[in-house]
Order: structure tokens, then sequence, then C-alpha cells
């Protein structure tokens, strides 16, 4: 192997355990947010800001390929509501009233809703190992909903912000599976570039409306910083790393790496925000994490759908 292809191979092994870190800053980002700056208009800062660096940077592929966007707007407005909007300002929204670590799991089972809509949607196939693994996931999910009282379900305090993670972690998996559904002819960046401008202009009314209300949050260099923070680390810049080490190491080498997205969500609420994980965290995660790799395990080349915040 030649001494280049190694040095390449060793910086995107090192850089793979970065990527989980970097979609965590984006669960510490939603409980700072409250009080702040709202939940629609730090998604609509996050994505304004990653669609103009993304625009700057695929420019020439997007004025090449004008005419089959313009054909095609209307699945980048519904990409972008799925995408930006209800995965980006709703899990702001959630975040008012549940922890990171409850994001972090919930949203782990994105995989396994991927793998049931692809069954039912896409016609693909569907055995033993991934219904066991859809069972495990599902089961880790309500867990942590419920707080670990399966037997005391009358009695559990279930929190909006629960409902709202489990929203967008269904509407991640419908982003996901559209984005199969509908071929595109625009590389990986130009891709995000109109999905996210789509996203922006969905997210542009709720967002003016959540800023002139009666009692909006004052807007200052706190909001600022969360808006930069969201858009070029959990954005833009793990998803360059990602599909960097992912033409180094292959897809599904890399997507082993984010079954670690919940360990480290766990140890940035414990240690930036002061919230200690439960037992329900930990037991919710012994069931999630194998379910999610039995659910998302390659058969030989395949590779698993991303998981994301």
């Amino acid at each position: 192997m030649p001494e280049t292809v190694q040095r390449e191979t060793r910086l995107a092994l090192l850089l793979l355990w970065l990527v989980p870190a970097l979609w965590a800053v984006n669960y510490i980002v939603a409980r700072k947010a409250p009080g702040v700056i709202g939940p629609y208009m730090l998604a609509l800062g996050r994505w304004g800001l990653a669609a103009l660096i993304l625009v700057l940077i695929s420019r020439a592929e997007l004025w090449r390929e004008r005419e089959s966007i313009a054909r095609a707007w209307r699945q980048y407005l519904v990409l972008g509501t799925l995408g930006m909007l209800i995965c980006g300002a709703w899990v702001y929204e959630g975040a008012r009233s549940t922890g990171a670590m409850n994001i972090a799991l919930i949203y782990s089972a994105s995989p396994v809703l991927i793998s049931l809509g692809a069954m039912w949607w896409l016609g693909e196939g569907f055995g033993a190992r991934k219904a066991a693994g859809v069972f495990l996931a599902l089961a880790g999910v309500v867990h942590v909903v419920v707080k670990g009282h399966w037997t005391a379900l009358g009695d559990v305090q279930f929190v909006a912000g629960d409902a709202w993670i489990l929203a967008a972690t269904v509407s991640w998996a419908a982003y996901a599976l559209l984005q199969k559904r509908w071929p595109s002819p625009l590389g990986a960046t130009a891709r995000l570039a109109a999905i996210c401008l789509g996203g922006t202009l969905v997210l542009l009314p709720p967002a003016l409306w959540e800023a002139t209300r009666p009692g909006a949050d004052v807007l200052g260099g706190q909001a600022l910083v969360l808006v930069v923070t969201a858009a070029l680390i959990p954005g833009v810049g793990a998803y360059w790393i990602y599909g960097w080490a992912q033409k180094i190491l292959g897809a599904s080498r890399v997507a082993v790496a984010l079954y670690l997205g919940p360990l480290y969500a766990a140890a940035a609420a414990w240690g930036l925000l002061g919230e200690p994980p439960g037992w329900h965290h930990a037991v919710g995660a012994l069931l999630i994490l194998p379910g999610v790799f039995l659910v998302t395990r390659p058969i030989r080349s395949a590779a698993p759908s991303l998981p994301r915040s």
C-alpha cells in the first residue's frame, strides 16, 4: 500500500471518531437555545448559513444543472421541510423539555425506521435478523420515553419534548427514503445545497412569525454563536468529514462509528449540561444500539442509511 494511502487511511480512522462527537454538538446547542433563540430562528440560521457555504462550494455544478433543479423544485421543498424544518426546528423545540441523552437515544433508532420503510415502500428484503433488530431498538426507544417504568405506564410523566423528537425521527426516515426514491443528477454536495435552500425557504415564514410575536427572544451575540456552531460543526463539518472518510474507508466501515453517537451525547450532556444519565438511559442504549446494528449490518457491500440530527 503506498505511503500516501496509508497516511490517508490513518487520518480517516482518526477523524472517524470525531464525526459522532460533532453531531452530538447539535444536542448541546439545542439544550442551550431556550431563552436565547427560538427553535425556528435557530434552524433558519443554521441551514441558511450551511446553504450559503455549500452553494459557494458547488456553484458551478448548481448553475450547470439549473434546469433539472427547476424541474424538481417541489422535491427540494419537501426534502427541506422534512430534513431542515422538522428534523431541525422540531428537535430544538423538543429540547426545551427533554434532555440531550433522550434526544440522542430516540434519534439513534432512525435507521430501523428507514429499514422498515425500505421494506414496505422500496421492496427491500427484511429477514429474521432485521426483525429482531427492530424489536430491540423500538423496545429501547419506548424504555427511554417511559423512563423505565413499564409496569406503571399510567403514572409515567410523558414530556412533550419526547414527542417532538419522535416526530423528527420519523421525518428523518422519510427524508432518507425519499432521497432514494427521487434520483438526482446532482453530486452529494450540490444536492445538499439545493435541499438546504429548500429548507431555508420553508423555514422563513415560521421563523419570521417567531421573531415578531410578543415575548420573542431578543437575538444577541450568544444566539449568533449558537447559529454558527450548529451550521459549521454538526452541519457542514460533520457531513464533509463523513463523506471524505467514506471514500477512503468504505460506507459500511464508516457507519459503525455512528453507533457511538449516544455515548458521545451522554458524555457531553453530563459534562457540559449537568444532565447525568439514568439507568433507563443505559438499558435503552443496550437495547437500541444492538438493534440498530442488527438492522443496518451490511450483508456484504450494502451500506446502512445515515442516521441524523
